[in-house]
């Protein structure tokens, strides 16, 4: 090994190692299997058996490089090397001295190290051979913690006289971290280290002594349990054998009195008692006899022929929907038509409805206040996100831990076999290998089957024909069969004039008792009520409305409380200062007619609203190309209506040359936003005739329907939403399908006030209305040139050569 600087410096192979840290004098054996420590370990054994061992800061990193390496290491001799099968090297290794690595490098495939030897400063005085004995006596206290401590290390210290020996051997026998050994390690001073070393094997110490209480804190914890828990079970067992309970009855003549006095049913009363014969000759300690006394706790806390006073006054509960819920007259007349029927037949049977209708409109609410109405107890169902069947017909008793499904949890509850329940949101639930909630719910909303439902762990059958089942959906896209098995009463959106009334009545006087705001301090004028619901919320329902006058009554509660205010009345002129800048826009469509822009109606979950829809042409081989997040349904009404336009194209004066020579490219903005259906089907024929023939649309107009392949207009669903969105975008003529001029007697004249509605049965009545200009037809025969047609024929007939 050449040396340079007149042998200050070495270069030595090196290896990293990971999870050690080696001290002078330690043998210590290694396994390696990285290349470069296997390369430079050969390149050692050429040069002497020398070997520079240095510990890596970061043990997970597989390929270290220089900067990942510790500065001190030491210098070690290979004493064996041995080859193992899987091509690793086994050696043992001799630590001789430590160094300092001024400089690592990284050499043909090995790591090398500029070293140079550290020179310990030791002092042989009183000072360090008593923090020598200080040391050995810690190390003695530490290795009656420690196990793992080889106690024939305590003669080999006793005649250690060089201090730093003495630490390194100490500092190796430690579970200290790696980083702590590093730091020990690299400390030349021989007193400063001993320091150090008390410090750690203190901690250390510290360390063991609270974990050792924390276990005999834990041990007598679990002592004390199980004594508690042997004590009650020899109570119990006593009290068996006794055969009473405190008040001098035993737990057996409990449960057989309970059972005379219910009125069960009479499979349910052979359940009964064949149960509690069973729990008779069932050891009180096994876990069956628990199961048992749940069982049997359940079945008898059910509402047995038990009914709430149903209240049949059709007056009081007109008055009290009246009351609670402005406008939805369609539904107030089927409850209290459901009413008079009951009154009069003294049945509830088929009394199952679903009401349908955007958030927000008051479908839960309704349901309360349908119970309400009846005298009934009221109970909720939510059934969003429900994917377990034994949800709804409970788990079977087998099973650890099995409980009745919720129907029968809500009855117990309720106490009464008459409750209105309400399965809130059933168009939300799913379906896994846990089975189909849906299917599950067919027997319990079948009025012919329900009155023996049967849940799988009660095993009896109970009788729902006295409940009345109440369903909430935001739209019909649910089980079919589930679906049939109700009435689905549809609550639409709220017209402005609605929502007015809505929030004078109903949500202003809520926010002020919610908010302990009197009259005199707090007042909305009409004007300002109409800007909010306007240009601040969006929506068929009144929930955002609500939001937008609880957000105005914090803010005067604060200006009350911190400004001291006395009043605050809102109008259009502070309205922006306390809800901020307008959040949306109304009565403004587009602001010029445009070619290829076509306005279309849409019906979501959450409402009407108008849909842009956008066409260009493009060069291309006469094909349409869709985006903006298109479903499957709107995607094939789009080809519809491009086939119907190709087929047709001459009657739009488009000869089938300029077609084939070009692509549609139709687009729905708002891409991330998902749609579906075939409604936007005119609407789309509009904008594709409209790019072709370069004439724009009038901005004025918005359409809705379904087209066909030879042109017809097929009816659609959602038209008060639609034609309320139309009202709102400041639309003057809605195009609806001939077949939905019927639904128009049931649009209130609020909404249709100020619209002119034009029912059209094909799709070229649509063009007449909606383009600007007049479409001229051409005549064409196939190998005509396109420089062979003239518009000049004074009847838009081409003569063609």
């Amino acid at each position: 090994m050449k040396s340079t600087k007149e042998n200050k410096y070495r270069i030595t192979p090196l290896i990293p190692l990971r999870d050690i840290v080696i001290f002078p004098k330690m043998i210590a054996p290694l396994f390696v299997g990285r290349g470069k420590s296997i390369k430079a370990i050969e390149q050692a054994e050429k040069d002497g058996a020398e070997l520079l061992l240095v510990t890596q800061k970061d043990p997970t990193i597989i390929e270290p490089q220089v900067s990942d390496l510790y500065s001190v290491g030491v210098l070690g001799k290979i004493i064996q090397t041995l080859k193992l099968p899987d091509n690793t090297l086994k050696i043992l290794v001799e630590a001789t001295t430590k160094v300092a690595i001024v400089k690592a490098i990284d050499n043909d495939g090995y790591f090398q190290g500029v070293i140079e030897p550290i020179n310990e400063v030791d002092k042989d005085d009183l000072d360090t051979k008593a923090m020598m004995k200080s040391v050995i006596g810690q190390f003695q206290e530490y290795a009656k913690y420690n196990s793992k401590i080889n106690h024939e290390i305590f003669h080999v210290l006793d005649e250690i006289k060089d201090a730093g020996h003495l630490a390194d051997i100490v500092t190796a026998n430690l579970t200290l971290s790696i980083d702590k050994k590093q730091d020990l390690l690299e400390i030349s001073n021989v007193k400063a280290r001993l320091k150090k070393l008390l410090i750690e094997i203190e901690y250390e110490i510290s360390l063991f002594k609270s974990e050792q209480k924390i276990r005999e804190d834990v041990k007598k914890q679990i002592d004390k349990t199980q004594k508690d828990y042997f004590l009650n079970e020899q109570m119990k067992a006593i009290q068996k054998e006794l055969g009473a309970t405190k008040d001098g009855k035993s737990e057996f003549s409990i449960i057989e009195a309970k059972i005379k006095k219910i009125k069960l049913s009479e499979e349910a009363r052979e359940k009964a008692l064949a149960e509690l014969q069973k729990l008779k000759i069932t050891n009180s300690m096994s876990a069956e006899a628990s199961v048992i006394r749940n069982y049997l706790d359940y079945l008898l806390d059910l509402p047995w022929g038990i009914h709430t006073k149903k209240e049949d006054d059709i007056e009081r509960a007109e008055k009290i929907l009246d009351s609670q819920h402005y406008g939805l007259q369609k539904v107030k007349e089927r409850v209290l038509e459901f009413l008079a029927v009951q009154k009069r037949t003294k049945s509830n049977k088929g009394s199952i409805i679903c009401f349908v209708g955007p958030p927000g409109v008051g479908k839960t609410s309704l349901a309360r206040s349908i119970a309400e109405a009846t005298g009934r107890k009221f109970e909720k169902f939510s059934l969003g996100g429900i994917r377990d069947e034994a949800e709804i017909r409970g788990h079977r008793k087998t099973y650890l831990g099995a409980m009745p499904g919720k129907i029968m949890y809500l009855l117990k509850k309720a106490k009464a076999s008459n409750a209105v329940i309400l399965l809130d949101e059933i168009d939300k639930m799913g379906s896994d290998f846990r089975g189909d909630p849906a299917a599950a719910l067919l027997e319990v909303l079948d009025p012919e089957q329900n009155s023996k439902f049967v849940d799988h762990y009660m095993e009896v059958s109970f009788d729902l024909s006295e409940v009345m089942f109440i369903a909430t959906a935001n739209t019909t896209q649910m089980h079919r069969a589930l679906l049939d098995r109700m009435e689905v009463i549809r609550i639409e959106g709220y017209t402005e004039d609605e929502k007015m009334e809505i929030a004078k009545k109903h949500l202003i006087k809520k926010q002020k008792h919610e908010h302990r705001l009197n009259s005199k301090e707090f007042a909305i004028s009409d004007e300002a009520l109409l800007s909010i619901i306007r240009y601040y919320t969006k929506e068929a329902g009144v929930r955002n409305l609500e939001r937008e006058i609880s957000k105005i009554a914090r803010k005067i509660v604060r200006e009350i409380e911190q400004r001291r205010k006395k009043s605050v009345v809102i109008s259009n002129r502070n309205l922006e200062k306390y809800l901020g800048v307008r959040k949306f826009i109304f009565g403004e469509s587009e602001e010029k007619s445009l070619v290829g822009v076509t306005t279309g109606l849409a019906y979501t979950e959450v409402g009407g609203d108008l849909l842009a829809i956008e066409a260009v042409t493009i060069p291309g081989k006469g094909q349409i190309k869709t985006t903006g997040k298109l479903g499957e349904v709107m995607q094939e009404s789009a080809q519809a209506a491009f086939s119907y336009f190709k087929s047709h194209s001459l009657k739009y004066g488009i000869i089938p040359p300029k077609i084939n020579n070009q692509d549609i490219h139709l687009h729905v903005p708002e891409g991330a936003t998902p749609k579906d259906g075939p409604s936007a089907g005119i609407a789309m024929f509009t904008s594709i005739v409209s790019a072709m023939t370069n004439i724009p649309v009038n901005k004025s107009v918005a359409m809705t329907g379904e087209i066909t392949l030879r042109g017809r207009v097929l009816p659609i669903g959602g038209l008060k939403e639609k034609l309320l969105a139309a009202n709102r975008g400041g639309i003057k003529t809605v195009l609806i399908p001939y077949e939905n001029k019927k639904d128009l007697s049931e649009v209130p004249e609020n909404i249709t006030k100020g619209l002119e509605i034009i029912p059209v049965k094909t799709a070229d009545e649509v063009l007449k209305c909606a383009l600007t200009d007049t479409i001229i037809p051409v005549k064409w025969l196939e190998g005509n040139d396109i420089s062979d047609i003239s518009l000049e024929n004074p009847d838009n007939d081409i003569v063609t050569h």
